[in-house]
């Protein structure tokens, strides 16, 4: 796992993840196999849209503005009030119109569950931890893009299961498998 994915799972520990479990209605090993495709997922949809100046200039303000890391604090309550919380807001911005197909694809990884609604509980635990990186390393938009590429760039997935979905996924040998899953969701929506 590379920094970010260790920094975000150091603000996820078994009682967070038993509290999204819950949440979603499946055992503990089952929402820590969901968290940990999502995180990759959406630090990777991240990176993307920081690929450009102007994504990587909307990200930036978008943390500066909203995302300071405050919801570190208390990540019990952003979980537990997702469902009125900005998670679905922060999805629509990052994934647009692939919400929906990714969503499904984590679904798959919690064995039916709500895939969209893990989504929404961790995406304004992502924000808040990079609003927060970027405050601490006081990061331009540039800097911040080179973070989100150079710290996604390629996770390493983890074992079973989700370690050869990975590597099945991964159609064009780069190393990740973010870029595949958005492009089939693009493609699934095409239909």
């Amino acid at each position: 796992m590379n920094e970010l994915l260790q920094g975000l799972m150091g603000h996820l520990d078994d009682n967070t993840v038993g509290q999204i479990a819950q949440q979603l209605g499946v055992d503990q090993q089952t929402a820590q196999q969901g968290v940990q495709a999502a995180l990759p997922v959406l630090l990777g949809a991240l990176a993307h849209n920081a690929q450009s100046p102007g994504g990587a200039q909307a990200l930036s303000s978008a943390l500066t503005s909203d995302h300071d890391g405050s919801v570190l604090g208390d990540v019990a309550g952003a979980i537990g009030g997702y469902q009125n919380g900005p998670g679905a807001a922060i999805l629509g911005h990052v994934l647009g119109g692939q919400q929906d197909a990714i969503g499904g694809m984590i679904g798959q990884q919690l064995g039916g569950a709500n895939g969209s609604a893990l989504l929404q509980m961790l995406a304004p635990i992502v924000m808040g931890y990079l609003g927060q990186h970027q405050q601490q390393q006081g990061l331009d938009a540039g800097g911040l893009a080179g973070l989100l590429l150079g710290g996604t760039a390629r996770p390493q997935p983890s074992g079973g299961i989700l370690g050869m979905a990975a590597q099945l996924l991964d159609s064009n040998h780069d190393g990740s498998a973010v870029d595949d899953l958005v492009g089939m969701a693009a493609r699934f929506l095409k239909r």
